[in-house]
């Protein structure tokens, strides 16, 4: 098989059936960046044809999982200068891609409840934000048959200025008093920082003043859902190899954020001046915050004063040229807050 040609948003599957998120929009030639979210298990609670499934949700116990039972998708990246999860594309079954979901249940004759809403979620932000239909798309569990009743509709947004116009619908949607589209509450946020505490690490009142202001993330007809906004491929000018990275330490630092115009995309990234270091690795100061996880989207704001911990790693451009950047997400104790 050659290139497999995949991003965030879609998911892999194995020829053994293993079921992995895609990460990133830089891919190696000969694998996909992806980490392992569904595995068949007679004890699963998630049924497709006669198979069960079930899900794994913090990345410490999808870690685990492949270390003790899958370790051929385990790989060090000579780009970016660690151990990480990937599928090989000789071992990949089927890409599935959040934009063909859509028009396979636009063409469906008989849908359930989570199917319904999912779709009727992308007609309202289509219609709200005038974007082309075929510039959204369904992923998460729906976009692999392995829903629930309870599960989220996790929608994808392709194209810079599609992205834009999606997230201004959104903060018209939820000013609006008549509109199926709502923010989250405090019992619905409530509820989120349960599930991301196994993965993100932060003060409740932290996380409740954070995610409050976010529009990427609410309620659709009571039903939760997440927005993940993505470049087009056209609007991606890095290739695999370009720059290497290289993990130069762990810290704490302050920092202002100087530029937020990239904060609602995946990957998410500030650019900061007058970077302090805190606590941990003495490095040059970090010019950039950079996440490649959804939760830390829309994280900060220009002007904001931020304190941040995570993963320095050091960026060295193909002209030799090089810099350092933090980034959040591989730890539990990562985190990104604004300071009052």
């Amino acid at each position: 098989m050659g290139y497999a040609r995949a991003r965030e948003g879609d998911l892999v599957e194995t020829l053994e059936g293993l079921i992995f998120d895609v990460k990133g929009l830089v891919q190696p030639p000969d694998k996909v960046v992806a980490y392992l979210r569904y595995i068949e298990d007679p004890s699963g609670d998630r049924r497709r044809g006669d198979k069960t499934y079930v899900k794994l949700y913090s990345l410490d116990e999808r870690e685990r999982t492949l270390r003790s039972r899958y370790p051929q998708y385990l790989y060090y990246d000579p780009v970016f200068g660690e151990y990480l999860d990937g599928v090989p594309n000789r071992l990949i079954a089927m890409i599935y891609q959040p934009r063909k979901k859509v028009l396979e249940l636009l063409s469906e004759p008989s849908q359930d409840v989570v199917e319904t809403q999912s779709i009727e979620f992308v007609q309202e932000i289509q219609h709200s934000s005038g974007v082309p239909l075929g510039k959204l798309g369904l992923s998460g569990s729906i976009l692999v048959n392995l829903h629930t009743d309870e599960s989220d509709i996790d929608l994808v947004v392709y194209g810079r200025e599609d992205c834009k116009s999606v997230h201004e619908a959104l903060r018209r949607l939820m000013r609006g008093s008549q509109t199926p589209v709502s923010r989250y509450g405090f019992k619905g946020l409530k509820k989120l920082y349960e599930s991301r505490m196994k993965d993100t690490h932060m003060p409740f009142r932290d996380f409740l003043r954070m995610e409050k202001r976010k529009l990427s993330q609410g309620k659709f007809k009571g039903r939760d859902f997440f927005v993940r906004f993505l470049p087009d491929w056209d609007e991606v000018d890095e290739k695999y190899g370009d720059r290497l990275y290289r993990v130069a330490g762990y810290a704490k630092i302050g920092a202002n954020v100087e530029d937020d115009s990239e904060s609602i995309f995946t990957p998410c990234r500030y650019v900061i001046s007058g970077t302090r270091i805190l606590e941990g690795s003495i490095v040059p100061p970090p010019m950039e915050i950079v996440s490649f996880r959804g939760r830390f989207c829309e994280q900060a704001k220009k002007g904001e004063k931020v304190i941040a911990q995570g993963k320095v790693e050091k960026v060295i451009d193909k002209d030799g040229s090089e810099y350092f950047r933090l980034i959040l997400g591989a730890k539990p104790s990562d985190f990104m807050i604004s300071i009052r």
